[in-house]
């Protein structure tokens, strides 16, 4: 059975009934009681660990060691000043967006990119978030984009900045030129997420680093870095950060889903940078590259809007998982043998040990096919969609559950897939607007719709031909 473990903050207490008793009044009037509302209880949120019990003690420790943050800057009692950045002001309550070239050129192409700076009428943390750091993966853009929404930035909506408490910027796209070019990579051939901290007299994609680092990043409390699969593969909702770091680990767990993989970045990449700044980090894994998947897109926003109500930047209450998964040791399942490979799983599938994950089979070899196997009971967070395989092609990445399997399986869909939180939920930057009846020029009108078409598409009266009757 999964080990219960409390939710983060302690449950709040039910606030005792008022005293009934009143004081006596004329008989002509009736006596009244009164109640005090009762203050909701939180439910506790289950925790499965999947991790050893040496970096379990690790993460315990770290937590118990860190003291809750205060910041003279974000005492809210003080006046709110100016945002500045790359020399220029935002002032209180306003949203204003900037366009900063990733590299200092007087001449050739300088790569502007656009940054919005959503400045609070009040004091509070600065959270920035990024996406298309990798110029393929399109679900860090969409998210972006659908914040920056009128739905989503007008008065009394959920960023108007009049009502926000702290700065947030957001950067849809890092990797500008990867972008244009439907390619992770910059055109040097670099991955941005390993030249951070960069340089400033380095390689073109180790400038980029130094100048985003240095001039925006770096100035940073808390940072939400959005990705989705390399090319080829498809990415399962999930959040990776170091729970080791507490500052990481607030963030991480406030973005309110289910899996939580305890991962320590790799060199070069941004998050890595940041912890080591004392900026509170975590990286959003969900959908594949050159593709633009709803689920993914809709967890990342809500993750996002998460976030941002639990570090009081903006009102409101955030949404909570049903569970949480904080897990460690994931796997890549590779091919053994080069052919056409046939997924019979998907990301977020729940798989039994000795299950069939994958076949491949080969034109040249008709009848024969190999089957690639579940080590054990686990979790799928990725799945190849690229059918053409060679050996020691990764087809899936494979999150082992040896203590907690029954937990992960009570939460399946019909497909045998883990539902994550707000992936079912209405889009929140949609709006459903009322219109008064219109009509437009040349629209049909009375009659059979069928009749109509055909007379003006099908029959031609001038050439006398007949047009043919269509049911």
């Amino acid at each position: 059975m999964p080990d219960d473990e409390p939710v983060d903050e302690p449950v709040e207490k039910v606030v005792a009934e008022a005293d009934k008793s009143v004081k006596k009044k004329p008989k002509t009037k009736a006596k009244r009681t009164h109640k005090r509302p009762q203050k909701k209880i939180k439910k506790k949120i289950r925790v499965a660990h999947e991790m050893s019990a040496d970096r379990r003690k690790e993460i315990k420790l770290a937590l118990k060691e860190h003291e809750s943050e205060h910041r003279d800057e974000w005492d809210r009692s003080s006046g709110q000043k100016s945002h500045l950045i790359m020399r220029k002001r935002v002032k209180p309550g306003q949203m204003r967006t900037l366009m900063v070239n990733l590299l200092d050129v007087e001449i050739g192409d300088a790569w502007p990119i656009p940054i919005t700076v959503i400045h609070g009428s009040r004091p509070g943390p600065v959270v920035t978030i990024t996406g298309g750091i990798h110029g393929d993966e399109l679900t860090g853009p969409s998210a972006c984009t659908h914040l920056l929404s009128t739905s989503m930035t007008d008065p009394e909506r959920p960023l108007d900045p009049t009502h926000i408490a702290g700065t947030i910027r957001i950067i849809p796209i890092i990797n500008l030129p990867g972008y244009r070019n439907k390619s992770r990579y910059f055109p040097d051939g670099r991955d941005l997420n390993r030249e951070f901290p960069g340089r400033i007299k380095g390689n073109t994609t180790s400038r980029v680093a130094y100048r985003l680092w240095n001039d925006i990043i770096k100035s940073s409390d808390y940072l939400i870095d959005l990705h989705s699969a390399a090319k080829g593969r498809i990415n399962m909702p999930q959040v990776r950060a170091n729970l080791a770091d507490p500052h990481s680990n607030i963030v991480a767990k406030a973005f309110g889903i289910e899996v939580i993989l305890d991962s320590k970045p790799p060199k070069g990449s941004l998050r890595r940078t940041a912890m080591k700044a004392g900026i509170g980090c975590m990286t959003y894994e969900g959908g594949g590259a050159d593709n633009i998947d709803h689920e993914s897109t809709q967890v990342a926003v809500n993750g996002v809007l998460n976030v941002l109500k639990s570090l009081h930047v903006i009102p409101g209450n955030p949404t909570r998982p049903r569970f949480r998964l904080l897990a460690q040791g994931s796997t890549w399942l590779r091919a053994g043998e080069g052919g056409l490979l046939d997924m019979w799983v998907g990301p977020s599938s729940v798989v039994e040990e000795g299950e069939i994950v994958a076949t491949i089979s080969d034109p040249a070899h008709p009848g024969l096919t190999v089957d690639i196997i579940a080590p054990g009971d686990g979790l799928m967070i990725c799945t190849a969609t690229n059918p053409h395989v060679s050996a020691g092609t990764p087809v899936g990445h494979f999150l082992p559950l040896s203590k907690h399997a029954e937990l992960i399986r009570s939460q399946l869909d019909e497909n045998n897939m883990l539902i994550i939180a707000g992936s079912e939920d209405e889009p929140v930057w949609r709006e459903e607007i009322e219109v008064d009846e219109i009509s437009l020029e040349g629209e049909w009108s009375g009659g059979s719709i069928d009749a109509e078409w055909q007379t003006s598409f099908v029959g031609d009266s001038e050439s006398g031909e007949a047009g043919h009757r269509i049911s």
